[in-house]
């Protein structure tokens, strides 16, 4: 079956090059291991990168109405050595974004957390915070071209989601979402309430030193303003 998803994956096509060895079991296991969806899913993502990435990777410059935003920061480990991305959700306004350069910073966060995926590491970790999230933050289309792009180029590449200070109107958002997460990515995601079970599941899920400084760590997070000259 995996012979299979690598001589279609390698069918002269320049761009497969740049996959690493464990491209074709993570589309397998995205397919439940079916001989026909599988390559066909490969096949497709690297049709679609040539599109999405013609240079081979997106630019600060590209993204950076996003970027100025600060509402994501890549830094950290877990406790299974899978890179962090803390994510703020009450940072992003529809009103104020383009889909397309959207587009194009999903695209440029999953391949730079990529970069930093340790030898025998092939997935990454999330924590969502949803403090003062509300209607004027939700932005349906954002995230379904998000889950989009992850599902379909970058399966088997996220491990989990914790979604923190949730509020109750998120659950509307929520229940419109639901339909486009396949069944294995619906399994990541973890809902964490009440402050005790916030500390808790942090602390047994991240240790203090990669922990946030916001959550009572000592991970000082530095954005895209902080870096630049």
């Amino acid at each position: 079956t995996e012979h299979k998803i690598q001589l279609a994956a390698r069918s002269n096509d320049p761009s497969r090059k740049e996959e690493d060895d464990f491209a074709p079991r993570r589309f397998l296991r995205a397919r439940d291991h079916n001989i026909d969806k599988a390559p066909a899913m490969l096949l497709k993502y690297l049709s679609w990168k040539r599109t999405a990435k013609p240079h081979g990777s997106i630019t600060d410059d590209e993204v950076h109405v996003e970027l100025v935003q600060e509402k994501l920061y890549m830094q950290g480990f877990d406790e299974k050595g899978r890179p962090l991305v803390y994510l703020f959700l009450a940072r992003h306004f529809p009103a104020k974004r383009d889909l397309d350069e959207f587009k194009r910073y999903v695209i440029y966060i999953l391949d730079n957390t990529c970069t930093r995926l340790r030898t025998g590491q092939e997935k990454f970790a999330v924590v969502g915070d949803l403090r003062g999230w509300g209607y004027a933050n939700c932005d349906i289309r954002a995230y379904v071209a998000a889950l989009d792009i992850m599902q379909s180029c970058y399966p088997e590449r996220l491990g989990r989601v914790l979604l923190i200070h949730v509020p109750y109107v998120i659950m509307a958002a929520w229940k419109m979402l639901y339909p486009f997460i396949d069944d294995k990515t619906k399994e990541k995601f973890v809902f964490v309430a009440g402050s005790w079970d916030l500390d808790a599941t942090l602390r047994d899920s991240i240790d203090e030193s990669q922990l946030p400084k916001e959550y009572e760590g000592r991970l000082e997070l530095r954005g895209y303003n902080d870096l630049s000259p």
